[in-house]
């Protein structure tokens, strides 16, 4: 079944004979401009140039599945569609009247379109049973093609991901060292937990955290109080010091703490229990002062797993929880653990910061993330099925996009893939 985006796609793209075109009132036409797309109210299609029976006209498009529409749609009582020129329709069904009685021109374009491209068409959008429309088409595309599509939508993810940063930046006055705890808390969190460990993040004022940062025990009594992990009477000296430690704290900055029941242990491996990531998070803190500039000042993947390798608390390298002591383990990041937080904290930051400083480099920035491998889901398999293999982090990311924003939405006309196809 046609629709309009399609109409809209061929119009502008000038995907139909390219021998001469005439209306319904067998008028020639030569389209010399087709307009800009026009996505508010009003015509589809503004600023055309169409010359009709050698006479040149400058001004709107509009366009319907059936001609009729145009009174359905009532723009004939419509001052902003007087300026249409040309009414551009796949199916005529009706003489549409413009307001000095004179036929609108109309040009049908079913008689105007190669059968090929309705194929293509068809082939994309009415196959349900494909994982993505262009499942058994995509391979052939040009690698060249793909590769540079990717690039486009690796910026597109990260422009949706700049909108949280910028949102929490705007709340913060522009202090992108607490954006950046926000940010580090939510994904030392994890899936499961980020939400909770955000939260955690949010009940402090960062003015605390900068006050009490050079004092291990304070921080972590701070970040531990407010998760709610201090409540309990524990038997445990680290546990009491710390209780001892949060109510001085809690009292002098006058703090709320959040639920403990917000923190997810369940099926979850002890080295992801929440309680281990707060800890590491305040080992982060206390071996890197001035964390934010550092991070902002480094460009290779090598000096970013240099920088993580620090060493957590001595309690928590026999502990997972307070309750009970466990073998030594010294409870390291992983490098895939620091590649998601490059991938979804540091480099999206980064990307806000040097555009708001006016100085990104984009050749040095995806040269960073082309340093990172690519992430592994269910998603990325699917594409590599298909033989569209991820080599970096970049190219994961992407791909991301692609699924999640075009292909499930069917926005295969303003996808550069969907494009090739269409015309071929």
């Amino acid at each position: 079944m046609m629709n309009e985006d399609f109409l809209y796609y061929i119009w502008q793209y000038k995907l139909f004979s390219k021998t001469t075109l005439y209306t319904t009132e067998n008028k020639e036409i030569y389209i010399r401009k087709s307009g800009l797309q026009n996505t508010h109210t009003g015509p589809d299609f503004l600023n055309a140039q169409v010359e009709i029976d050698k006479q040149l006209w400058v001004g709107n498009v509009e366009m319907h599945i059936k001609s009729s529409d145009w009174y359905l749609h009532k723009h004939e009582e419509d001052v902003n569609y007087d300026a249409v020129i040309l009414h551009v329709v796949w199916e005529y069904d009706a003489a549409i009247f413009m307001k000095n009685s004179q036929p609108l021109p109309t040009l049908e374009l079913k008689h105007f379109v190669d059968n090929s491209v309705l194929m293509n068409y068809k082939s994309l959008f009415y196959r349900q049973k494909y994982w993505i429309p262009c499942a058994n088409q995509i391979s052939r595309v040009d690698g060249f093609l793909i590769d540079h599509w990717l690039e486009r939508l690796y910026f597109e993810r990260l422009q949706q991901k700049s909108t949280l940063i910028k949102d929490l930046l705007e709340k913060s006055n522009d202090d992108f060292e607490a954006v950046l705890f926000k940010l580090l808390a939510k994904n030392f969190g994890l899936k499961i937990n980020g939400d909770a460990f955000l939260q955690l993040a949010n009940s402090i004022d960062f003015s605390v955290i900068r006050k009490v940062r050079f004092n291990e025990n304070e921080l972590m009594a701070l970040l531990f109080g407010q998760a709610g992990f201090l409540d309990e009477e524990l038997e445990d000296v680290y546990h009491q010091d710390l209780k001892s430690t949060y109510q001085y704290v809690q009292h002098k900055y006058q703090l709320k703490p959040i639920a403990k029941n917000n923190f997810q242990f369940f099926r979850m491996r002890p080295n992801n229990f929440p309680t281990i990531r707060i800890a590491q998070l305040v080992s982060l803190y206390i071996a890197h002062q001035n964390l934010f500039s550092t991070l902002m000042s480094i460009s290779k993947k090598e000096d970013f797993y240099a920088l993580f390798s620090f060493k957590i608390n001595a309690f928590w390298q026999t502990h997972y929880t307070f309750e009970k002591a466990s073998k030594k383990s010294p409870k390291k990041l992983t490098k895939s653990f620091i590649d998601l937080l490059l991938i979804n904290t540091i480099i999206p930051l980064k990307f806000v910061y040097l555009q708001h400083r006016n100085s990104l480099n984009q050749e040095e920035f995806l040269n960073l993330i082309k340093q990172i491998q690519p992430e592994k889901n269910s998603i990325i398999s699917k594409f590599s099925e298909l033989h569209i293999k991820a080599k970096n982090a970049m190219e994961s990311q992407a791909l991301l996009e692609l699924k999640n924003k075009y292909c499930t939405a069917k926005r295969c006309l303003q996808c550069a893939i969907g494009n090739n196809l269409l015309r071929k």
